[in-house]
C-alpha cells in the first residue's frame, strides 16, 4: 500500500495549480493566486480523527484509491491493493499500475464527463453545433429507429440521455422528453467528435486535454470482451491523480496548470447547467442541488431532493461503475477522487459526504 496524509500550511497565496498533486510548481507569471483571505490555513479546516474515519470508511469499501484535494494541496492520498479475490475485477478494468502505486483502471462511466469537455472545446472551435441532428455527423441509419424520427435527434439529446432510445436503439420516447442513462446512444458522441474534428479520439483527447493538464497516465483503450458488448467498446484508463487534474480544471473555470485556456468559462458552465428532464444531470455530468433526481439504472424512479443530500449543494461529479468518483465542489475548492470496486454499501455516496462534512470542519 501507498498512502499519504499531508495537512499543508501555505506562507502566502495558494496556486489553484495543485503543486503537490501535479508535482511541479508554476512560472510566477503563470501562477493563480487563490483567495488571500483564508488560503493560508488548510491544516486548519480538517479535523485529523474524522478524517482518518473518512479513511478507515473508504477502505473498508472496498476502494482501491482515495485521493482529497483541498485548495490544490492533497490533504490525504491511499492506493490499497486489490484482494486476490478480485480476480475477475482484475481482468475487465485494471490495466496496470502507475509509479506512484495507483492502479490503471477503466473508469467505466466517467468517460462520459471526459467527453463532455471534449464537446465543449469542439464547440468554443466552432467545429460542433450539438443542435443538428447526429446523423450530420455520422450519417443516417445510426438508429433502428424511422428516417423522420433519427433526423430529430440532436447531439445534444446524446449530451443530455434524453435521445429517446432504448440502449438498442430503438425508439421508446420522443427526443428530449425525458431523461434515460443510456451508454449505448452516448458512445455515439465519440464517433460524433471525431467526424466533427477529422481527427481520432485519441488525438483529441491527446491535444485538446491530457497534455494541457498533464495527465500522462490517461489513455484510451480497447476493452475486453467482457465489456465489449455494453454497447461502449472503448474504456477510458486513468489514476485518481489524472482524475483530480479534470476535476482541477473545473475549479479553475477552465484553465490549464500553466494558465492556458482548455474549455471557455460559458461552454463550462453550460455543460454543467441543470436539464429540464433531469435536474441531476448536466451534459454528461451529474450535478447536486436539484428538487428532485433520476438515477443511472434501468427504469431509475424519480428520487426527490439532491443527487446526494449530505454533500454540498454545488458538487458536481463525473460517475462511473462500481462507484468511481471525481467529485468536485466548487465553494470549498476541493476535490476527491475514488476508484475501485463497486462498495458493498448501497448508500456509499451519503455516507462518505457525512464523514467528509465532519473532516472538514469549515
Amino acid at each position: 500500500m501507498r498512502s499519504r496524509i499531508a495537512v499543508c500550511t501555505c506562507a502566502a497565496l495558494v496556486s489553484l495549480a495543485a503543486t503537490q498533486l501535479f508535482g511541479c510548481t508554476l512560472p510566477a507569471a503563470a501562477a493563480r493566486p487563490g483567495p488571500a483571505e483564508g488560503a493560508s490555513h488548510t491544516a486548519a479546516v480538517w479535523d485529523d480523527a474524522a478524517l482518518q474515519d473518512v479513511l478507515t470508511y473508504a477502505r473498508a469499501q472496498r476502494t482501491t484509491g482515495l485521493l482529497i484535494v483541498h485548495r490544490g494541496r492533497v490533504i490525504a492520498e491511499h492506493n490499497w491493493p486489490l484482494p486476490a479475490e478480485a480476480a475477475s475485477f482484475r481482468a475487465a478494468f485494471v490495466h496496470g499500475q502507475a509509479a506512484d502505486g495507483s492502479l490503471l483502471e477503466d473508469v467505466a462511466s466517467q468517460q462520459k464527463s471526459f467527453i463532455a469537455i471534449l464537446a465543449g472545446v469542439a464547440l468554443d472551435q466552432g467545429l460542433l453545433d450539438i443542435d443538428k441532428p447526429v446523423s450530420a455527423y455520422v450519417g443516417p441509419g445510426w438508429t433502428r429507429a424511422a428516417s423522420a424520427t433519427e433526423s430529430n435527434i440532436t447531439v445534444r439529446h446524446l449530451l443530455e440521455m434524453t435521445s429517446g432510445l432504448r440502449e438498442d436503439l430503438s425508439v421508446e420516447a420522443e427526443p428530449g422528453r425525458r431523461f434515460f442513462y443510456n451508454t449505448p446512444a452516448y458512445a455515439v458522441t465519440k464517433r460524433v467528435l471525431e467526424q466533427a474534428a477529422g481527427r481520432p479520439l485519441d488525438e483529441l483527447t491527446r491535444r485538446w486535454l491530457t497534455e494541457p493538464l498533464g495527465m500522462g497516465q490517461t489513455a484510451w483503450r480497447q476493452r475486453p470482451p467482457a465489456l465489449a458488448d455494453v454497447g461502449n467498446p472503448t474504456g477510458l484508463v486513468t489514476t485518481p491523480r489524472d482524475l483530480a487534474k479534470l476535476g482541477q480544471l473545473v475549479l479553475d473555470r477552465g484553465l490549464a496548470p500553466d494558465g492556458r485556456r482548455v474549455i471557455s468559462e460559458t461552454q463550462l458552465d453550460l455543460m454543467l447547467r441543470r436539464t429540464a428532464a433531469n435536474p441531476a444531470y448536466g451534459r454528461l455530468w451529474w450535478l447536486n442541488g436539484g428538487t428532485h433526481a433520476f438515477g443511472a439504472g434501468a427504469g431509475a424512479p424519480r428520487r426527490e431532493g439532491p443527487l446526494i443530500p449530505a454533500a454540498p449543494s454545488d458538487l458536481v461529479v463525473a460517475l462511473g461503475a462500481h462507484d468511481r468518483k471525481l467529485f468536485v465542489v466548487p465553494s470549498r475548492q476541493l476535490i476527491v477522487v475514488r476508484t475501485g470496486q463497486a462498495t458493498p454499501a448501497r448508500d456509499f455516496n451519503q455516507q462518505l459526504w457525512l464523514r467528509l462534512s465532519k473532516a472538514f470542519a469549515s
